[in-house]
C-alpha cells in the first residue's frame, strides 16, 4: 500500500489505526445466540421436523375435538384437548425431533465439529433448548387460535398465563435433557426407533389424549412421567381454573435436573 505521494507508510502508523488483536473465545452468551440461530434455520428448512411439531398436534386437536367419548359427560373435548395439545407440542419439539435431530447430526460428524469450537456441551444444551422454546411459543399461540375458533373455553385464573409457562418452561428443559442424554450416547438408528417409541408410548398414557383419570389406580404413577405431570399442570391450570400446581412443578424440575446433568456428562459429539 503506498500513499498520494507514492511514499510506502510507516507500518506502525497504518497499524495504529486499527483495534488491538483480542484472541479468545466469544461470550458465552454470544456462542449460545449464535448457535440458536443456526438450530432454528435447520430446523425450519426440514419438512419433516416441522410436520411433526407444528402439524400433528393441530390435526389432533381438530379430529378428536369431535369425539364426544374421550371425557366425561357435560365436558366439551376441545375444553380437555387444548392443555394437551401444549403438552404435546412440548413433547414433539423439546423430545421427539430434537433426539431424532441431534443423534443424526452426531452420526454426520455436525457435531463432532462442533466440539473442535469452543462451544461446550453445555452450551450446546443452551442453543438446543432456546431454539425448541421459540418453536414452542409458536405451537402455542396456534393451537390457541385453533382452539377458540373450536369453541374452547379456558377456566383459567388470573396467573394462568405465569403458570403455564412456567410449566412449559420446566418442561421443556426435562425434555431437552432427555431427547439429549439419548441423542448424545446411542447410535442415530437406535435413537430414532426409541424417540418414536416413547412419543407414541407417552401420546397414550400421558394423559394428553386421553385423560388420566380413565387410567384408575396407574394415574399416581403415570403423573411422575414428565408428560403426565406437564398435562395434569396444565389441566389443573387452563381446564380447572387452580393455582400453580407445585407437585406438577416439582416432578418436572426433578427430571429436568436428571436428565440435563446426565446429558451434561455423558453427552459423546461422535
Amino acid at each position: 500500500m503506498t500513499s498520494a505521494t507514492g511514499q510506502v507508510p510507516d507500518a506502525a502508523a497504518v497499524a495504529a489505526g486499527w483495534p488491538a488483536p483480542a484472541p479468545g473465545a466469544a461470550p458465552r452468551a454470544k456462542m449460545i445466540m449464535a448457535q440458536a440461530g443456526l438450530e432454528t434455520r435447520m430446523l425450519v428448512r426440514n419438512g419433516e421436523q416441522l410436520l411433526l411439531t407444528l402439524v400433528i398436534p393441530v390435526l389432533l386437536l381438530t379430529a378428536f375435538s369431535l369425539d364426544r367419548h374421550l371425557v366425561s359427560e357435560g365436558t366439551k373435548p376441545v375444553n380437555f384437548l387444548v392443555p394437551g395439545m401444549i403438552a404435546l407440542a412440548v413433547l414433539s419439539t423439546a423430545f421427539t425431533s430434537q433426539a431424532i435431530a441431534t443423534g443424526f447430526e452426531r452420526r454426520y460428524g455436525v457435531l463432532k465439529r462442533l466440539g473442535a469450537t469452543p462451544l461446550s456441551r453445555g452450551g450446546l444444551i443452551g442453543a438446543k433448548t432456546v431454539t425448541v422454546i421459540g418453536v414452542e411459543l409458536a405451537q402455542t399461540a396456534i393451537l390457541i387460535a385453533v382452539g377458540l375458533a373450536l369453541g374452547w373455553q379456558p377456566n383459567a385464573g388470573p396467573g394462568a398465563a405465569v403458570w403455564v409457562a412456567l410449566l412449559v418452561l420446566v418442561g421443556t428443559a426435562a425434555f431437552s435433557g432427555l431427547a439429549l442424554l439419548l441423542a448424545g450416547t446411542l447410535r442415530a438408528e437406535a435413537t430414532l426407533a426409541l424417540a418414536n417409541l416413547v412419543y407414541l408410548v407417552l401420546l397414550g398414557i400421558g394423559g394428553i389424549i386421553f385423560p388420566l383419570e380413565k387410567f384408575h389406580s396407574a394415574q399416581p404413577v403415570l403423573t411422575l412421567l414428565p408428560s403426565g405431570a406437564l398435562s395434569d399442570g396444565l389441566h389443573k391450570v387452563l381446564q380447572h381454573g387452580s393455582g400453580l400446581p407445585l407437585r406438577d412443578l416439582a416432578v418436572l424440575a426433578v427430571w429436568a435436573v436428571i436428565t440435563i446433568t446426565l446429558a451434561a456428562r455423558l453427552f459423546r459429539w461422535e
